[in-house]
Parts: structure tokens; C-alpha cells; sequence
């Protein structure tokens, strides 16, 4: 049966017309952690030198020490980032790779994150290799030995998503990293979807380096993400903008933070934010509310299921899927069929094409109601006869 999920729409900006079955793209943030944004931007203008010259160092600790209660990290072993990409990018442009490295990956990567990789071994003469994962996946050792298949005695890196972007597939990241680290390899985890989707703990995943966006699933504001460094490897690490941090020795700050933290003049309220939109989910029983959530893609799951006639990437299973799912379709024009959902039935959901396949990746948050599900389903049974490949 499915659980009830609690009235928390009014408490989201979003449209109400809408059937926004879409926020693992942006996210969407609610009413009282948008106000706390502003209340910050405000502060900020009321007196900026007070503000950025001698407030916002205390106030980025204290945001820093709550993010780090959530993940499971020490404060200063995190730095506000914009968001998971920036992240990935820090990282990326500051491993010394040598020519005939390798930076292994898995063909369910995100694309920019691919891009940056390609980039960054094409300068060094560094190769990056998109492993296959073959589905349906159903055991998560053999996912692990899919990857190793591609281990070789030049793989320097590892980078993985935690949640796939174009799949949803959750993946054993602690089992990677752990076998990352035995035999030398960096860890390198794009944790993008995870925040607010699933609980972290950062000490447990054993990842080197971790990224994660509070934007998405913690519904933070826009711009606001953070980067993981266990604290042996954050030497390796060095700012895309060099400021005042670079040779900094702020007293009790670590070079790691000062490298990150300023960049120069820029508005820090969406990082201030996270706090309170940690506050906000704790204070509305986020983990009932993520029950529900997924119950209710559940029964999506389902129906989309019997209407295609198309097998599942996965078991029923929280060890796969939480909030967002990729459902597989039938072959089709993947923009036409997007942008006729939206045209003409106000549903937002993106079509992914993946392997040679098309999904529709379907992600439930609390603003969620079973009318949205019925209004997906009903428009593509109305639309996937007419745009079939």
C-alpha cells in the first residue's frame, strides 16, 4: 500500500498547473529555505563590506559545520562549490596525469562530466575510458567486476557517479572505492543526485574525493553544491581561480578551505542556505517523505511498465532506485516526444537516450501527487503511438 504523502506542495514555488516530474535536473526549493536565501542576500546588501570583509568566514563555518554533520564529514574537510561539476572540474584540472594514464569511467556517466575528463586527458595525453554496465543490472559484485574488466596497470583514477544521471541506478560506490584504494587507485565519486536522496556518510563511502549538489534533492537554492577531500589528499587540490585564499594562513582554517572559500567578490547566501534547507527536511520527517516518494514512483514504475510492455533496468529493490527511476520506452523520437509532453500536457520529464534506448526519467519529491502520475501516463499513452522511431 502505498504511503501518504504529506501536504508539503504549497510549501514549493512551482507552478501549480504543472505535472513537474522533473526535479532531478534543478530541483526545486521550498518556500521558507527560498526566504532564508533572500534574507541573506539582503543582509549582504545592507552592509556588504561588514558582510564580506569580516562576517563571512565565521558564517561559511558554521554552514560548512552543518553540511558536515549531514554527510558525515568534519567541516574543514568540505568546500562550497556551485555544484557537482565544479566540483569534478576542481578535481580533474589538479591530478598531475602523465601521458598513458587512464581515468576509468562507466558509459552511465554524466556528460559533462565525460566532457571534462576527455578534456583534461586529451591535454595530458591521458586516455579516459567509459566502461560498459551492461543492463538489467541485479547484483551489485557483478556490477563492480563490469567496471574492473577495465582496470589496467595505467588506471590512476576512478570516477563514478553514486546515482547515474542518465540511468537513476544507484551504484556501490563504497565497494568501488574500497577496491579502488587497495590497489592505489583514486576515487573519484560525482555525487550530484545523493544528497537528500540517500543518506551520506562520507567516512563509510571511503571515497578520496566526493562532489555533491545541495541543490537538487536537499532543496537548497540554486548554487550551492560541496567538495569532499579526505584530509591526506587535500594537498593534491588546487583553486580554478587563484585570490587572497591561495597564500592565505587564516588561524584555524585549512589551506584546503582557504583555496576554495574565496574566490573573490561573489554572493555566498545560497551556500549560507544549506542549513536551514537541512532544517527544513528534519523538521517535515524527510524520511517518511522520501517513503512515500518512493512509493508513489513505484506504482509509476508500474504502469509505465504495462502500457510500453518494456522490462525494468533493475529489481524493486532501495538498493537501486530511491526518488528517481529511468523507465524504458518503446524506440521513439526522444525531442519530439519531450517537447509534446510539455506542448501539450504541461508534463516536464526529460527523455534520455542511453545505449541505443530511450527512458523517461521520472523523479517524485514531496510536491508530488498520484494526478501527476495519472497525467504522465495518460500523455504517453497518448503520444508514444505517435512518436515512434
Amino acid at each position: 500500500m502505498r504511503l501518504p504523502l504529506p501536504a508539503l506542495a504549497d510549501q514549493f514555488l512551482l507552478r501549480p498547473d504543472m505535472a513537474f516530474l522533473n526535479h532531478g535536473s534543478y530541483g526545486a526549493c521550498p518556500q521558507p529555505v527560498f526566504a532564508t536565501y533572500q534574507r541573506w542576500q539582503r543582509e549582504l546588501e545592507a552592509q556588504p563590506v561588514e558582510f564580506l570583509g569580516r562576517r563571512i568566514s565565521g558564517l561559511l563555518a558554521e554552514a560548512r559545520a552543518s553540511l558536515g554533520a549531514y554527510v558525515g564529514a568534519r567541516g574543514d574537510d568540505l568546500a562550497f562549490v556551485p555544484n557537482a561539476t565544479h566540483g569534478i572540474n576542481l578535481v580533474a584540472r589538479s591530478l598531475a596525469l602523465a601521458p598513458g594514464d587512464e581515468v576509468l569511467g562507466t558509459d552511465h556517466e554524466y556528460g559533462a562530466v565525460e566532457r571534462t575528463w576527455r578534456h583534461l586527458c586529451g591535454l595530458s595525453g591521458a586516455r579516459y575510458i567509459a566502461q560498459p554496465i551492461a543492463l538489467p543490472i541485479t547484483d551489485a559484485e557483478a556490477v563492480v567486476d563490469q567496471l574492473w574488466a577495465g582496470v589496467t596497470p595505467r588506471t590512476r583514477v576512478i570516477v563514478v557517479s553514486h546515482i547515474s544521471s542518465p540511468t537513476a541506478l544507484m551504484f556501490p560506490v563504497a565497494a568501488i572505492c574500497r577496491r579502488a584504494r587497495e590497489a592505489g587507485i583514486l576515487s573519484v565519486i560525482d555525487g550530484a543526485h545523493a544528497p537528500g536522496q540517500i543518506d551520506l556518510d562520507m567516512a563509510a563511502l571511503g571515497a578520496d574525493f566526493y562532489t555533491g549538489n545541495c541543490h537538487k534533492w536537499l532543496c537548497a537554492p540554486k548554487g550551492a553544491g560541496f567538495l569532499y577531500a579526505r584530509p591526506e589528499l587535500q594537498p593534491l587540490l588546487r583553486p580554478l581561480v587563484v585570490s587572497w585564499g591561495y597564500e592565505s594562513l587564516s588561524p584555524g582554517v585549512s589551506p584546503f578551505v582557504d583555496y576554495f572559500e574565496w574566490i573573490g567578490t561573489a554572493d555566498p547566501a545560497a551556500y549560507l542556505s544549506v542549513p536551514a534547507a537541512i532544517a527544513f527536511q528534519a523538521a517535515n520527517s524527510w524520511p517518511a517523505v522520501r517513503a512515500a516518494c518512493r512509493e508513489l514512483l513505484a506504482e509509476a514504475r508500474d504502469r509505465v511498465r504495462t502500457l510500453t510492455g518494456e522490462p525494468e533496468i533493475c529489481p524493486d529493490s532501495a538498493d537501486w532506485w530511491g526518488q528517481m527511476a529511468a523507465l524504458p520506452l518503446p524506440p521513439c523520437n526522444p525531442a519530439a516526444l519531450k517537447a509534446r509532453l510539455w506542448d501539450e500536457h504541461l508534463v516536464e520529464a526529460p527523455i534520455v537516450t542511453w545505449g541505443g534506448r530511450q527512458f523517461i526519467r521520472v523523479s517524485v519529491q514531496a510536491y508530488n501527487s498520484p494526478s501527476d502520475i495519472d497525467r504522465l501516463v495518460a500523455a504517453l499513452e497518448a503520444l508514444l503511438p505517435e512518436c515512434a522511431a
